[in-house]
């Protein structure tokens, strides 16, 4: 598989307390790849790094070959990264069609079947029937699967989800993971931080658990399986 996202040596942080002391990560084409670590390990950091909100103040970020250290977020955006963000952050004001329609976009030149209002719907039929709700009459599930759907709808080359399943209900947590399951089946390149290890280790080609701001450990989704021990020592499970 081709590398498409490569960070190298990332250093990063917020005034003068640093999180990021060196984060080593590489997502391959196509492949699901996960970001483990317990609470304040620099996840949500890294992420903010990786998507040009928080600038690194060492190391370098390749993105579809092209060097984006010191990119905007709206044109790192733009070079096809999509975020799920914690929390959801759905406009209140906006109905459901209105988030599916006003970000819509063609920013990954090698996909097959565009992502579009009517595709997300029938992906989640619930927000079909929704649709002319605002964001802010939705339950929490269905402003996650709003939050999915107009990530989705960006046609993204990476998506990126943090925290996808966060308090949600057991019946809706599990449309989520089927939903990135059937991402996973179609080529969707994916990067997710989650606390369901095992539904990770099922998903998930590779993983990469952060502890204190370094890389702690690399591998693959059967190395992390059978090796209960980095379960206890790195995710407190």
């Amino acid at each position: 598989m081709t590398t498409l996202l490569q960070a190298r040596g990332i250093e990063a942080g917020y005034g003068a307390g640093q999180v990021l002391f060196g984060v080593d990560l590489d997502v391959r084409g196509g492949e699901v790849l996960a970001l483990l670590g317990r609470n304040g390990m620099g996840k949500t950091t890294l992420l903010r790094t990786l998507l040009g909100v928080l600038p690194p103040a060492r190391g370098h970020v390749w993105f579809a070959g092209r060097d984006i250290g010191g990119w905007s977020a709206d044109r790192i955006a733009r070079a096809g990264m999509a975020v799920v963000p914690e929390g959801r952050q759905c406009f209140p004001n906006l109905t459901v069609r209105e988030h599916l329609t006003a970000f819509a976009a063609r920013r990954n030149p090698q996909a097959g079947e565009p992502w579009t209002p009517g595709r997300v719907f029938a992906l989640f039929p619930r927000l079909a029937e929704r649709s002319r709700h605002l964001g802010c009459q939705l339950s929490g599930g269905e402003q996650q699967m709003l939050a999915i759907g107009r990530a989705l709808v960006t046609n993204p080359r990476l998506l990126i989800l943090d925290e996808a399943t966060e308090g949600l209900a057991p019946k809706v947590r599990e449309e989520i993971w089927q939903c990135l399951a059937a991402l996973r089946a179609q080529g969707q390149t994916i990067l997710v931080v989650d606390k369901y290890v095992e539904r990770l280790v099922a998903l998930a080609d590779r993983h990469v658990i952060l502890e204190r701001g370094r890389t702690a450990w690399q591998g693959s989704s059967g190395e992390l399986a059978a090796d209960r021990g980095l379960w206890s020592r790195y995710l407190g499970v």
